[in-house]
């Protein structure tokens, strides 16, 4: 799972690098596919024994970051296409389909920053494979003095 994270951080970052300081209070919008390729545990597999299964398909991120004066704020969107995976021992096969958006705000005086971001992905089994799903939701708040003062991520799993 945390594979999305990993995610959210290169595009965050790749979309702050992608502002210069000519650019400084407009806003640039990156729409950008990304393929992937992950392994992730499906608990619901293998009769409820659990199984890896490796996945593969693309990441469409449409990112928006705007500074103005002091202030930084990004936010992404990010849908799955084409995600497909295969059981390394049952060989069973599922089609997956997500959606990720997160935000972030960070003053460019003193660091305080906030993120947020939620995701949902759908796996569908084929055949007699199971259906599942995963959620997501993360939280962190950074004040001045570089203390997380709010930090939580809420992750469930539903095998259903």
């Amino acid at each position: 799972m945390r594979k999305t994270f990993a995610v959210l951080a290169v595009v965050v970052l790749g979309a702050l690098a992608s502002v210069t300081a000519a650019q400084a209070g407009n806003t640039t919008i990156t729409n950008e596919q990304i393929p992937v390729s992950f392994t992730d545990l499906v608990p619901c597999a293998a009769g409820g024994a659990g199984e890896l299964v490796d996945f593969t398909g693309t990441i469409h991120v449409v990112s928006r970051v705007t500074i103005n004066g002091n202030r930084e704020s990004a936010s992404f969107h990010e849908n799955y296409q084409g995600l497909k995976g295969v059981g390394e021992t049952t060989g069973d096969t599922y089609v997956g389909n997500a959606e990720e958006n997160g935000s972030q705000n960070l003053s460019l005086n003193n660091g305080q920053a906030e993120s947020s971001f939620q995701l949902h992905i759908n796996y569908n089994g084929q055949g007699s494979a199971p259906n599942f799903s995963e959620n997501a939701v993360e939280h962190i708040t950074i004040n001045a003095n570089g203390d997380v003062t709010v930090s939580f991520t809420n992750f469930s799993i539903d095998c259903g």
